[in-house]
C-alpha cells in the first residue's frame, strides 16, 4: 500500500466527522460548510464521505479544503431492574422487611429520584461516577459522565445509568463500561445508596440498583426493542 494512502487511512478512519471549506469540483461541488462522515479512504487516496445533505462525493486531499470536527457528545441510557425493601415498623428494625420490584416501586419514583440526587458527592458534580474510574484508557477518554437515575417504562420503574459519550464506543469499550457500572451499582456507589433510608407513606424504603437474581444492564434497544418512550407514558411502536 502506498505510504500516503496508508497515512490517510490512519488519519481519517471511518466515522470521522468533517466540515467542508471548499471543494474544487468544477461541475457540482458540495457547498462550503456542509458536514459529513468519512466512510472510507480508497486505494487512490480519495476520502469517501457520506455528506449530511445526502450526497456522496469524495474529497481529494491537497485540492479540497476541509477540517476535522471534534467527536460529538452523544447520550446513552443503560437500564437495570430495580428492587427494594420496605420496613413498615421503623421502631422495630428486627422485623423483616418485605421486598418489592419495579412494578411497585413506580409509586415512589419521585422519592427515589431525589434520594439518588442526594446521594451524589461534590466530587461527582462534573462526571458522576466516572470520577471514580481510574483506568487511563479509551473508556475514560470517551465517557464524559455517568449518573444514576430512574425511569418509568412498560409499567415498571427502572434504574438508569445516563451516559454522555464523545464519539462511539466499540464493543470492547462498551463491555468495559458495563462492567464498571455493574461494579458501582453493586459494590461501590450503589452499596452506599441502598443503605439510604427513603421515607415513604408506608414506612422506610431501601432501593437496590443491583441484585443477584436476574440482574442485567442493557441499552434502550436491547431492553425495549423498538418501543419509544415519552415522559410518564408508553407509546406503542408505529409500523
Amino acid at each position: 500500500m502506498d505510504k500516503m494512502v496508508k497515512f490517510l487511512k490512519e488519519q481519517y478512519p471511518p466515522g470521522t466527522r468533517i466540515e467542508l471549506r471548499e471543494m474544487k469540483d468544477p461541475y457540482n461541488p458540495v457547498p462550503p460548510g456542509t458536514k459529513g462522515t468519512v466512510s472510507a479512504v480508497d486505494d487512490a487516496g480519495i476520502i469517501q464521505v457520506e455528506w449530511d445533505n445526502g450526497r456522496g462525493l469524495g474529497l481529494i486531499p491537497g485540492e479540497d479544503s476541509f477540517k476535522i470536527l471534534p467527536p460529538e457528545l452523544t447520550k446513552m441510557k443503560l437500564y437495570m431492574p430495580l428492587t427494594g425493601d420496605i420496613f413498615e415498623d421503623v421502631k422495630d428494625w428486627s422485623e423483616d422487611p418485605y421486598a418489592i420490584e419495579g412494578s411497585e416501586l413506580k409509586e415512589y419514583r419521585n422519592q427515589i429520584a431525589q434520594a439518588l440526587e442526594d446521594n451524589c458527592l461534590p466530587e461527582e458534580s462534573e462526571r458522576g461516577i466516572m470520577h471514580w474510574y481510574h483506568e487511563q484508557d479509551s473508556v475514560n477518554e470517551k465517557v464524559q459522565s455517568v449518573e444514576f437515575d430512574v425511569e418509568y417504562r412498560e409499567g415498571e420503574l427502572w434504574g438508569v445509568a445516563k451516559c454522555e459519550i464523545l464519539g462511539k464506543l466499540d464493543p470492547e469499550e462498551m463491555q468495559r463500561l458495563k462492567e464498571y457500572i455493574r461494579g458501582q451499582a453493586g459494590d461501590g456507589w450503589g452499596e452506599g445508596f441502598e443503605q439510604r433510608d427513603i421515607q415513604v407513606d408506608v414506612g422506610v424504603l431501601n432501593v437496590h440498583l443491583w441484585n443477584s437474581d436476574m440482574w442485567s444492564l442493557k441499552t434502550e434497544e436491547e431492553q425495549f426493542g423498538n418501543l419509544r418512550q415519552e415522559e410518564g407514558m408508553n407509546i406503542e411502536p408505529s409500523f
